[in-house]
């Protein structure tokens, strides 16, 4: 098996060999696996030992942040309160200095007490209690050997927990699914009890010992769970659920938040009492030694287990689910389901090649959850472009907050004097509209993007700050804002992004100069020159000295997007930036882009209209053929274009650069996809296969093109349907694919 190691984050260590309770579901005692027999009741102390140092090397080795250890049964606390506190004492020393220790207990609760909580309250052991929902459901399984109740001492557990002075130990509620339960009675009851977490598990299972099925339904288990989900937004979602979480968040396009789903690499491993090393503990519902890895602590290291065939086949990701499971559109999510409950000893690949013998409840849970949560969790820039553009403007602001972070902790006074002038611009309301108008253009983002860059910090505090002042600047100009603004200048030519350039001095002369917005226009007094009183400049009007971006003027007279040839930043796409246009060809450029965008209002009118309110900036770019455009790394609303061309080549540039950057624009602030390059696609206009990323891009810009010349239509209903089959889709992303339909 081929990849990188993936290091152990997760320890089960199990203290104590044996329970106090008689759970007939549990896979520990009742299930194939009866290695327990033959193990110590309690951990030793040369267990506990070697278990810290090889831990503690396996987390230095591998540069580990932090490190969980579970401490596990058996019944964890028959161990006693003193055999805890040595493992505590042991791994909290191993630990020191080499990562964070994240310890936790998982216990039935039947011995909790004070005594036990003041310990864990002394090395922060966070406490996760079994208990099935209310005393019918509880009672139908973890009962006592004579049949007794453990739910009035579950309940007293629980209660201590919830105690001020023990409730940040609480690590939340263990309950296994019975779906002869009342789902909404064990919800209740579970809620009830204010845990800061619920985790409902499947009761294990395979296809050799299928689960439970009173009908015979398939989905019986989907069910019960949705019908719990239901029940957990009837009511407001009051309480965090583990596994509803995790389907929300890969729906969305987000990581998986359990073992049991998605398709995250496992980092679990367990440390028996007699110190063998096994592998995740529900495989013992398998087959006797199922989860043995013939490692112990004494004789080997964490990353030789890891490297075990066994560990290493739940490691794959999509490679180690079965074929059916590969090709399934919900894979994402439900991960093919928990590696023990896809054996088969029988299968025909392979006893754990195999769906889950829970695949269709896993389908149908995913499947029902998004039907009833789709409207709410598609993000609001997929179907408004008003919302996309303020998802654009919070996210411009996000990384020019990250930025000033970053530069705060290198220091840095000028940078400090500019962030304070950009908050008394943004206090005043025309100096906020101002700052937003600076930060919405396209090529603010790239010089952030650039400047967060780790190969650039070396560009300093300093060199940020005096960027930071041009748009600062530019938006006290725009906004008409009373207030002075500090500028450096460069070959005697300050610049303003979004506005032009002035030349406030000799060629080769560098200096500072003082913006402030004025009434009309803005002022600006070069510093140590020779002018007495500032000059006057009009953003609209070319001067001798000013020379103003050039707007395009659309059809109907209505202003369009400016021909930027000046930006600093605005070399950012795969192709050079052209140096500045001279006036006659600057003149040319415009007055073709303006026939182009004439015939595009014919032909395509509706793209027309999307694209004023869009397209912002347009750069001309050095060896791009004309009907070729180009997006980079840059805010929304730009585009790179070749100057030159025909208006027909012009208009399919601006059609085809336009959907290339809205889909780029959402791809900013939205999750359409994930687990991209994990499957291939057939394309009907090619014939090698491409990843999800370039079906969807391909398949919208054909779209789009298809308003302006229907022939680009061919094949894309067959590629729409490849995109609405695909593992890949998210939510939003199959949102975005309705829409899409709609337009063709």
């Amino acid at each position: 098996m081929t990849g990188p190691l993936v290091p152990f984050r997760e320890i089960v260590l199990k203290v104590h060999s044996r329970c106090d309770l008689a759970c007939d579901h549990c896979y520990v005692y009742e299930h194939a696996d009866q290695s327990w027999r033959t193990r110590p009741r309690t951990i030793s102390d040369e267990v506990i030992f070697r278990t810290a140092q090889r831990l503690a090397e396996h987390a230095a080795a591998h540069a580990l942040p932090s490190v969980s250890v579970i401490l596990h049964g058996g019944e964890p606390l028959l161990a006693g309160p003193a055999r805890l506190r040595r493992v505590c004492e042991g791994l909290t020393s191993a630990f020191e200095g080499v990562a964070e220790l994240d310890l936790r207990v998982h216990t039935n609760g039947i011995q909790l007490s004070p005594r036990y909580l003041d310990l864990f309250d002394e090395f922060d052991v966070r406490v996760g209690i079994s208990l099935d929902g209310d005393r019918a459901a509880n009672d139908r399984h973890r009962r006592y050997a004579d049949g007794r109740s453990s739910h009035p001492l579950v309940l007293k557990a629980v209660e201590l927990l919830r105690q001020e002075r023990y409730r940040h130990l609480n690590l939340g509620l263990l309950c296994t699914v019975d779906i002869r339960n009342d789902p909404h009675a064990v919800l209740d009851a579970l809620i009830e009890l204010e845990p800061p977490l619920i985790d409902f598990l499947l009761p294990h299972a395979t296809w050799d010992e299928p689960p439970f099925r009173p009908d015979g339904s398939p989905t019986a288990y989907a069910d019960w769970l949705l019908t719990v989900f239901d029940r957990w937004e009837e009511r407001g979602r009051p309480v965090p659920v583990r596994i509803f979480s995790s389907v929300l968040s890969t729906l969305s396009g987000g990581p998986s938040l359990t073992e049991s789903l998605g398709l995250a690499p496992t980092d679990l491993v367990v440390v028996e009492t007699d110190g063998q090393l096994e592998q995740v503990d529900s495989l013992k519902s398998a087959y006797e030694g199922a989860a043995a890895t013939g490692f112990d602590v004494f004789s080997h290291t964490f990353d030789e287990v890891a490297a075990h065939p066994g560990v290493r086949a739940r490691q794959l990701g999509l490679a180690g689910v079965s074929e059916t499971c590969r090709r399934c559109p919900v894979v994402r999510s439900c991960g093919g389901g928990l590696y023990t409950h896809r054996y088969d000893s029988a299968g025909p690949f392979g006893p754990f090649d195999n769906p889950s013998v829970y695949c269709a409840d896993l389908e149908a849970l995913v499947r029902g959850v998004e039907a009833r949560t789709a409207g709410t969790l598609v993000a609001p820039a997929v179907t408004d472009r008003a919302e996309l553009a303020v998802a654009q403007q919070d996210l411009t602001r996000t990384l020019l907050a990250r930025l000033n972070a970053d530069i705060g902790r290198r220091g840095g006074r000028e940078w400090a004097q500019a962030w304070e002038l950009a908050g008394a611009i943004e206090a005043s309301e025309r100096g906020a509209r101002g700052l937003d108008e600076v930060l919405a253009l396209p090529y603010t983002r790239g010089w952030l993007l650039h400047a967060l860059e780790p190969a650039h910090e070396r560009f300093g505090a300093v060199r940020a700050a005096r960027r930071l002042s041009t748009y600062l600047a530019a938006a006290v100009a725009r906004a008409g804002l009373d207030l002075p603004v500090r500028v450096t200048f460069s070959d005697g030519v300050l610049f303003l992004p979004g506005l032009g350039e002035l030349r406030v001095a000799g060629a080769g002369e560098c200096g500072t100069a003082l913006v402030r917005g004025a009434e009309e226009g803005f002022l600006v007094h070069r510093e140590g020159g020779d002018e007495d009183e500032p000059r006057v400049v009009r953003p609209e009007r070319a001067g001798p000295d000013w020379r103003p971006l050039r707007r395009i003027v659309l059809p109907g007279a209505v202003p369009g997007p400016v021909l930027d040839d000046m930006d600093p930043s605005r070399d950012c796409f795969p192709r050079r930036a052209a140096p500045a246009l001279d006036e006659r060809a600057a003149a040319g450029a415009a007055a073709r882009i303006a026939e182009a965008w004439t015939l595009l209002a014919e032909k395509a009118p509706r793209h027309a209209r999307q694209m004023a309110g869009f397209l912002t900036t347009l750069t001309p770019l050095t060896g791009t053929a004309p009907a070729e455009p180009s997006v980079g790394r840059h805010g929304p609303g730009a585009l790179g274009i070749s100057p030159d061309g025909s208006a027909e080549e012009l208009a399919f540039a601006l059609l085809r650069g336009f959907r290339r950057a809205e889909l780029r624009a959402l791809c900013d602030v939205t999750d359409l996809y994930a687990a991209d390059g994990s499957w291939e696609h057939r394309i009907p206009w090619q014939e090698e296969p491409v990843p999800f990323s370039r079906l969807l891009a391909d398949t919208y810009e054909r779209v789009g093109l298809g308003d302006f010349e229907p022939d680009w239509l061919e094949g894309v209903p067959r590629a729409l349907d490849v995109l609405e089959r695909a593992a890949e889709l998210t939510v939003h992303g199959k949102r975005l694919l309705d829409l899409m339909r709609k337009e063709v």
